[in-house]
């Protein structure tokens, strides 16, 4: 049996939405929604929340997560990195257990609305493929990112083609590769390949595609899901019931 488990970073400072991790989301705190489909993870054995909060710790612990530790003020800021607070969780669960995870489930509270029947599917897909690095969640772009231009001096150039002829950009969207987003709804990390080369993903990540996640980064963003939870009223139900 392997060891998974789930890692929750939610770090107090949040600028474009102000206590973002547990500001009220449809009467449950944001952070929530992620803990509660990590619970109902039929492959997920421990539910960890990785934070430098005191209150987050509380509010996390309240739903029915772990926060063994606080993570160090030194990596919980603006511009700390993924591979920052997985190393610390590592190491903490190595020095203070004796053992760590096989498989990481990261889990990032801003893409709260999630069905853990596709977290287990992620898992299972993955452990299917050993060669794999990693796993990234993704959704189809609605229009291909070849479409799009960067700008060369004061001209747009063709971000597919390479060229100033714009009219290669116009030709009928089924004519240009399928490219993808990343997003937040499930990531899955070999703890082994991490510690080993202090990296987070590697050159082998494998695809999940989802269905289109909704990920908060402004408070514009907050008030969006609140309105498309309102809306999913059967997912929101199952997490919490």
């Amino acid at each position: 049996m392997k060891k998974i488990y789930s890692f929750i970073p939610a770090r107090s400072g949040s600028k474009g939405v102000p206590g973002k991790n547990i500001k009220n989301l449809n009467g449950q705190p944001l952070i929530a929604y992620s803990i509660k489909a990590s619970l109902k993870s039929e492959n997920i054995c421990r539910t960890i929340v990785s934070t430098d909060s005191e209150e987050i710790a509380h509010i996390s612990r309240k739903y029915g997560a772990e926060v063994p530790f606080l993570r160090p003020t030194l990596i919980a800021g603006d511009n700390s990195t993924d591979i920052e607070f997985v190393l610390h969780a590592l190491e903490w669960l190595k020095k203070n257990e004796g053992t760590i995870p096989d498989y990481i489930v990261h889990l990032r509270p801003t893409t709260p609305l999630r069905n853990p029947e596709f977290i287990d599917l992620a898992i299972n897909s993955f452990i299917k493929n050993p060669e794999a690095t990693s796993l990234r969640s993704v959704h189809e772009m609605p229009q291909s990112s070849y479409k799009n231009f960067e700008i060369e001096k004061i001209y747009l150039k063709c971000v597919g083609s390479g060229t100033f002829d714009l009219d290669e950009a116009n030709k009928p969207r089924q004519s240009f590769r399928t490219t993808y987003d990343a997003n937040g709804y499930v990531d899955i990390l070999k703890s082994s390949f991490i510690i080993k080369n202090k990296l987070i993903h590697g050159n082998r990540v494998m695809a999940f595609i989802t269905p289109k996640a909704f990920e908060i980064d402004s408070i514009e963003d907050f008030q969006f899901i609140e309105y498309i939870s309102k809306i999913n009223t059967t997912l929101t139900h199952n997490l919490f019931n």
